[in-house]
């Protein structure tokens, strides 16, 4: 296989040669293929219905779920269109129908924010037992899963590698301990689906959702959902019903695609963001994985040892194999915050909020520096940041 030439993909991104983007965490800006491929369906639709043409047509839907799946070594009657991540698990969640089931769900404070209100207010309204695992020096094992995943438990859901510090959860031996138990696990993998490999028989993962428009890097409004072949209708019912589920229409006879298409929503498909989702996911799978990860860790690494010194404490575990890393600075966070915006004047990295329990056992809230290397990021970028810091 020939290795990709970085300093051409770097190319590809516009935003790349106007300013410097460390925030890939947030969202991937537009390759030109992208762009091309929206230039040319607006441009077809405003001159004629054959625009329909350029859109995301039936062959590049099938396309894109065949490159999600392979992307996650599933298979594509295992996936569904949906709009974004939260709503993936949302599907889920209402499929299993935890409240009839009754029991308790396990997540970790390292879980995406929306997942974390999710299950917060199904457990005020008294739908389930929430039991959250507090990570320890901002990172989790499947120990710490051990006391709180027991018969009751219905689903652990869990981000696969969590927004907060690019942390990777053990998420096969957390799986083990899951199904030995007679539980599921839920994978939120938006942080890692297109910059980390991802395995979900390997990793024992029943459900996943990821949104496209960051490591991905399709757009907002457009995502994925899969859903274990073994487990769809029998585990996770359908709860909604619209025409994106059906093939042929006979006066009130209906033939379905079947597969993960039942989960898939009832509104019409948004085609500008599904062309970009299909454009960005070709663009990012014929880079290849295996590269991506090879190009982003040593400048990960590189950033782990060189802000230290520069009083900033990473709060990701070394040797993380993520494409975030996060730190928080010793001293006030806006200090940092003006030398980037006299450097750059302009957004350059992640400022997020985090709260922790400290030596006290209190939760503390923190806030501090997140930082996302992509493909179009090179060690010149790196030594901007690290300047301006310094």
């Amino acid at each position: 296989m020939v290795k990709p030439d970085f300093s051409k993909i770097r190319q590809d991104f516009p935003l790349a040669a106007r300013k410097t983007w460390l925030a890939a965490a947030e969202y991937s800006p537009l390759n030109v293929h992208s762009i091309k491929a929206i230039e040319t369906y607006t441009q077809s639709k405003s001159q004629a219905s054959s625009g329909y043409k350029f859109g995301f047509t039936a062959e590049l839907q099938a396309e894109t779920k065949a490159r999600f799946a392979n992307l996650i070594n599933a298979s594509a009657d295992e996936i569904a269109f949906v709009q974004s991540t939260t709503e993936g698990e949302n599907i889920v969640l209402a499929g299993l129908d935890l409240a009839k089931r009754g029991g308790n769900v396990v997540i970790d404070d390292l879980h995406f924010e929306a997942s974390k209100y999710l299950y917060t207010t199904l457990q005020d309204h008294g739908l389930i037992e929430l039991r959250i695992v507090e990570a320890k020096d901002w990172q989790t094992t499947a120990a710490d899963y051990a006391p709180y995943i027991d018969k009751d438990t219905q689903l652990v859901s869990i981000a696969l590698v969590s927004q907060i510090n690019g942390f990777v959860a053990d998420v096969q031996a957390i799986s083990e301990l899951a199904h030995a138990n007679g539980a599921w696990l839920y994978a939120d993998i938006i942080q890692g689906a297109g910059n980390s490999p991802i395995d979900v028989q390997a990793m024992g993962i029943d459900f996943a959702s990821a949104s496209s428009y960051k490591w991905l890097m399709g757009e907002p409004g457009f995502g994925f959902l899969y859903v274990r072949r073994d487990l769809q209708e029998e585990v996770v019912k359908q709860t909604r019903y619209g025409l994106r589920q059906v093939k042929t229409e006979k006066d009130f006879t209906f033939e379905l695609h079947g597969g993960g298409t039942i989960y898939e929503g009832t509104s019409s498909m948004g085609f500008l963001p599904g062309i970009i989702a299909g454009t960005g996911l070709k663009y990012m799978t014929d880079i290849g994985v295996d590269a991506i990860r090879a190009h982003a860790q040593p400048m990960i690494d590189r950033l782990q040892a060189e802000l230290l010194p520069l009083g900033f404490r990473p709060i990701t575990p070394l040797g993380t194999r993520s494409s975030i890393v996060s730190f928080l600075p010793k001293g006030d966070i806006n200090d940092a915050q003006a030398k980037l915006d006299k450097a750059f004047g302009q957004q350059v990295v992640s400022f997020r909020n985090w709260y922790f329990k400290n030596d006290k056992g209190e939760r503390e809230h923190v806030r501090g520096i997140r930082i996302g290397v992509s493909v179009y990021n090179n060690d010149e970028d790196i030594d901007l940041l690290l300047n301006a810091l310094a």
